[in-house]
């Protein structure tokens, strides 16, 4: 099982009996078919939820594990609508549409279970009266919309290898009067570069390169074994290509990571950090490599650049040199309508491309 996963499955055992019976039942039906991850935001989802049914008076409960069934039952559908504007007007922070959408289909999720799957001790269904069934999920995250927001935050073409170049020596001459961060570059440029010039050769996301190990590398068939999002089996690595331009990066930071990072043998992380004041290196953490990205990023003229565009990079060149189920699989996407976004998002290019051929 993954760090994150692992992580995930903990916090989600520490909450379930925090929730109603009818939600732990819920939880164990769908542990088969979903990561902990996702489960664990379903979870967040209806505390949200069972919070605000307290504070509307719409339920005698005084925690969440006294919510009942009675309660969902009788909810009407101007309150499922005084929900929906609670979480789009709350003072506290406000949802964007998408997550909106995302917590009301948890709610969907929850309440389909409940009224055409679980059934009582007469063979009846739980939930006698299915209110979320009235309610319309629509489609907010459509790939052309995805494609236009990040078109001119992505890199493309030849800024590919320059900013695995910028990392290596062009940081270092920025910061140069800047001793600690000059500090920080010439003991992390090696490992920096490897991680960004992995992810653009490969594609993968920030939770896959922090969960890769030594082990995981094949080095000779430009192999990694990972765990992918989405996947629920925990004993199987989906084996990944990585091209031969990160090649020379991995063998580069491979022969610094023991003896630089004073890494113990015990540790079989691929990707090390060693703290100020700590004797021996560990394994990085999303957010360090997250914010490794943004920094480097800034320096390169390049702001909007995040560790998840870096992947959406990739994609855009690979998807330029093949098609979209190859692009859906070395993504590691559940469906092609993902993967549409790079048929956007390429649409420029291959129109500049056809232009060359004409004029030829």
């Amino acid at each position: 099982m993954s760090i994150q996963k692992n992580s995930d499955r903990i916090k989600l055992e520490q909450k379930l009996p925090y929730m109603p019976n009818f939600v732990q039942q819920f939880i164990d039906y769908k542990l088969p078919d979903l990561s902990p991850s996702t489960l664990l935001e379903y979870l967040r989802d209806y505390e949200s939820f069972f919070g605000w049914l307290r504070a509307e008076g719409l339920t005698q409960a005084t925690k969440d594990t006294e919510i009942t069934l009675h309660d969902l039952e009788i909810l009407h559908m101007d309150s499922v609508v005084g929900y929906r504007l609670h979480l789009m007007t709350r003072i506290e922070g406000t949802n964007t549409k998408i997550t909106v959408s995302r917590k009301l289909s948890a709610l969907r999720s929850l309440f389909h279970y409940l009224s055409q799957i679980a059934e009582d001790e007469n063979f009846y269904p739980m939930l006698k009266r299915n209110v979320m069934a009235k309610v319309e999920i629509k489609r907010i995250h459509k790939p052309k919309d995805t494609a236009a927001k990040l078109k001119g935050k992505i890199l493309e073409e030849d800024e590919l290898l320059e900013f695995v170049g910028y990392i290596l020596e062009g940081y270092g001459v920025d910061v140069m009067n800047n001793k600690q961060a000059y500090y920080s570059f010439q003991l992390n440029r090696e490992r920096d570069a490897c991680i960004v010039s992995l992810i653009l050769n490969s594609g993968l996301r920030v939770s896959e390169v922090v969960n890769l190990n030594v082990d995981d590398l094949d080095f000779g068939n430009k192999l990694l074994y990972v765990f992918r999002k989405g996947h629920n089996d925990e004993t199987f690595k989906t084996p990944v290509y990585f091209r031969e331009q990160a090649k020379d990066e991995l063998s580069l930071y491979l022969s610094l990571r023991q003896t630089r990072y004073k890494t113990p043998k015990k540790e079989k992380a691929l990707f090390i950090t060693l703290p100020n004041g700590q004797s021996e290196g560990k394994r990085m953490t999303k957010r360090a490599i997250q914010e490794m990205i943004i920094k480097y990023a800034k320096r390169f003229g390049k702001p909007y650049l995040t560790v998840h565009k870096l992947r959406h990079s990739f994609a855009t060149d690979y998807y330029l040199q093949n098609d979209i189920y190859k692009t859906k699989e070395q993504l590691g996407h559940a469906s092609t309508e993902t993967t549409e976004v790079y048929a956007h998002l390429t649409d420029k290019t291959m129109s500049h491309a056809i232009e060359r051929r004409l004029d030829n």
